[in-house]
């Protein structure tokens, strides 16, 4: 089974023209970028550079601290942090081409957004989220049947002709940003083509094992006993055990000593219950008040139809995420609302 190409042909003379144009480049991704994210990013930028381009990342906000071991990682510029925002800014108005990864509209990009809307850069977007915003870029491509960002980025590579010399850390950002994007090949994994581009990544050298053991085995004393604490006193079932919501506040993240990304992954937990359906995680952000909302839900539960309808947000069929205004007790009964308003779908 061959890998399929991505772009037709005319389509991949245009972009191949559009990165011989470019000197500087800069790569974006969401705020609070996941191992898609970082791995779409990291692996993209090698790319690039390997053509001789000058390439920096940029992303909104930092990573959790599992995703720090990437090749690369140490590289990128977080717009949020005082320190590196001069630097940020000034290297998005000395691009000449801007890629925005994993996302879909620059609205995703928060605070960040402002800066490269001014930009006078072209910008290319490569994305799996339903619903790209075609105003954003001049050349898009959005496949949102594809499991990750990352398996886009490979087959744009290797249809590139930059397979043969694509080092080990990039496909081992690549096959991280897969591997988390899909939790660990659970889900949005079925298409025969991803396991292919996983036996190609494996031909360079990558240690697949060891990948997972540094996102999913580096946790801390206190994450565990925040998951323990999370659910066994604040995870609340609903609709019969088909759906759940749990809450986090600030002085909870405070008291278990909270880090960015000790929450990744607590929200798909009560979907382990035997007939759940939909699991809502509410979480106090600790900069801005409004409550992160992240959805999860399996088989055919439209995760991101709710999230669109009642979270402000949107997503994937089977993950979304939102935001709403603070207080946390108006987004609890917010969430309990669309529960009863999707109950006959649960």
């Amino acid at each position: 089974m061959e890998i399929s190409p991505l772009l037709s042909p005319a389509e991949l003379l245009k972009f191949m023209s559009i990165l011989k144009d470019a000197r500087n480049v800069v790569i974006t991704a969401h705020r609070g970028p996941d191992g898609d994210a970082m791995g779409s990013t990291l692996a993209w930028a090698d790319y690039l550079m390997q053509l001789g381009k000058r390439v920096t990342v940029v992303l909104p906000t930092p990573c959790p601290d599992f995703l720090r071991w990437l090749p690369g990682a140490k590289r990128v510029l977080y717009y949020s942090k005082d320190e590196m925002r001069s630097a940020a800014t000034q290297a998005v108005q000395n691009a000449d081409l801007i890629c925005l990864l994993d996302f879909n509209a620059l609205h995703r990009l928060q605070d960040f957004a402002p800066v490269i809307e001014r930009s006078k850069a072209k910008r290319i977007m490569i994305d799996h989220h339903e619903h790209p915003d075609t105003s954003c870029a001049q050349f898009i491509i959005s496949e949102p049947k594809a499991s990750s960002t990352c398996e886009l980025v490979f087959k744009l590579i290797y249809q590139l002709g930059g397979f043969e010399k694509m080092t080990r850390s990039t496909a081992a950002c690549i096959y991280c940003g897969m591997m988390t994007d899909t939790g660990g090949f659970s889900y949005a994994s079925n298409d025969p083509e991803i396991f292919i581009i996983i036996a190609h990544l494996l031909t360079k050298g990558i240690d697949k094992d060891k990948i997972n053991r540094n996102v999913n085995n580096t946790w801390s004393e206190n994450r565990l006993r925040f998951f323990s604490y999370i659910l066994t006193e604040k995870l609340k079932f609903y609709e019969d055990s088909r759906a759940s919501i749990f809450t986090i506040t600030r002085e909870e993240m405070s008291r278990f000593h909270y880090i960015r990304g000790d929450a990744e992954g607590l929200v798909n937990e009560p979907l382990k219950v035997k007939g759940m359906r939909l699991s809502i995680s509410l979480r106090e952000d600790t900069e801005k008040e409004v409550v992160r909302i992240s959805v999860r839900s399996v088989d055919d539960f439209p995760a991101n139809a709710l999230a669109a309808e009642f979270f402000n947000g949107g997503g994937h069929f089977n993950a979304a995420g939102g935001e709403l205004p603070f207080p946390l007790e108006e987004a609890i009964k917010t969430a309990e609302r669309a529960i009863a308003a999707y109950a006959d779908k649960l």
